[in-house]
């Protein structure tokens, strides 16, 4: 019974009227089919022309319906959402079309050959050759780098948070906003002029201190926003029982935030990876498999594609290889990413009951 009158109770004269569900997709639909229409007539042959008229169109659309039916307030929101689902494709599209093109691209010649074999006697303008030897260097270059970065930035992020107080505190806050947006060729030149003082020649470990430098600030800065977002209490709770700070760091507020310190050292890590100024300084490049990183010139994937695409005039299988190392550099980066992520959740603290 009384479900029957709930029933029958009239409709609030409160709530005014909607646009159902499929209409932002009508809208959408309608803008676009519009705005190729516009280019069409204007003589626009770009894409990009095609979706821009589109998304103004659509967010227009948008306005003037929900305008005309919910009303002005809830049409000012429907403005923000639509402005926000632009924006996010005006992001996302460019991203897909380069991961497009370079799948697209890179698989021409990328095999275990590929994989397997340096560049060793052939030329730029040959066909053949690998990057084999740019593997190697990247691996270890990138590793040395962040065994030097990972502990000195998540050491110097601790300091900050748990420590840091005073001038020097703010001292080092300072400089490691200024470090964060130094030029990647800023570091090369500073390690170049130690090994011109020293009299070095090139060698990969030289590519890994100015990565390194480069490095620091972002697991610093990254690491020390993880800290602070554990909660005060943990840490009260641990001292309140007797146990020593630094014990309360190591056990408390490390295993707690080490998903973030993990994921920020794999964005470090991601950062580095395809820097190619301070290689060039440094490294110098080598076509032949060099796998001791502190004696003799060196290769990496960056630094490979750089010559092979200022190579490729005239030359496809230049450009081919340059797109197939890229795209073995993205995948590079994917896999670390995807290795940080794995190590986050297994070391994550267990929120179970």
């Amino acid at each position: 019974m009384s479900n029957a009158v709930i029933a029958d109770k009239p409709r609030s004269t409160l709530q005014g009227a909607r646009l159902p569900k499929w209409a932002p997709y009508a809208i959408a639909a309608g803008s676009l089919a519009l705005g190729i229409g516009i280019s069409l007539a204007a003589g626009l042959h770009s894409n990009i022309q095609w979706g821009l008229i589109a998304a103004v169109l659509f967010v227009i659309g948008t306005y003037v319906i929900a305008a005309r039916v919910e009303g002005p307030r809830q049409a000012k929101d429907r403005i923000a959402t639509s402005l926000v689902w632009v924006a996010f494709l005006l992001a996302v599209i460019p991203l897909v079309s380069l991961v497009w093109s370079t799948i697209s691209r890179g698989t021409k010649v990328l095999d275990i050959y590929f994989l397997t074999h340096s560049m060793g006697l052939i030329a730029d303008s040959e066909p053949g050759g690998g990057i084999y030897h740019a593997i190697i260097g990247s691996l270890e270059q990138v590793g040395l780098a962040t065994v030097i970065a990972a502990p000195v930035g998540v050491l110097t992020a601790i300091y900050l948070v748990e420590y840091g107080r005073g001038n020097l505190a703010r001292a080092v806050t300072f400089f490691v906003d200024v470090m964060t947006g130094i030029p990647s060729i800023v570091a090369g030149l500073f390690i170049l002029s130690i090994m011109l003082m020293f009299e070095m020649q090139p060698f990969g470990f030289a590519g890994s201190m100015a990565l390194a430098i480069l490095m620091m600030p972002v697991v610093v800065r990254s690491t020390e926003e993880m800290l602070k977002l554990v909660p005060n209490e943990l840490r009260e709770a641990s001292l309140a029982l007797g146990v020593p700070k630094w014990r309360t760091i190591l056990k408390v507020v490390l295993p707690t935030s080490l998903g973030g310190i993990t994921t920020g050292i794999m964005l470090a890590v991601a950062r580095i990876a395809g820097e190619t100024a301070p290689v060039l300084l440094l490294v110098w490049g080598n076509s032949l498999i060099n796998s001791n990183p502190f004696e003799g010139a060196q290769q990496s994937l960056p630094l490979y594609i750089y010559q092979q695409y200022a190579n490729s005039a005239g030359s496809g299988a230049a450009y081919d290889r340059a797109w197939a190392a890229s795209l073995t550099l993205i995948a590079f980066v994917m896999i670390l990413n995807l290795v940080a992520r794995g190590i986050a959740r297994w070391k994550a603290p267990k929120t179970g009951r």
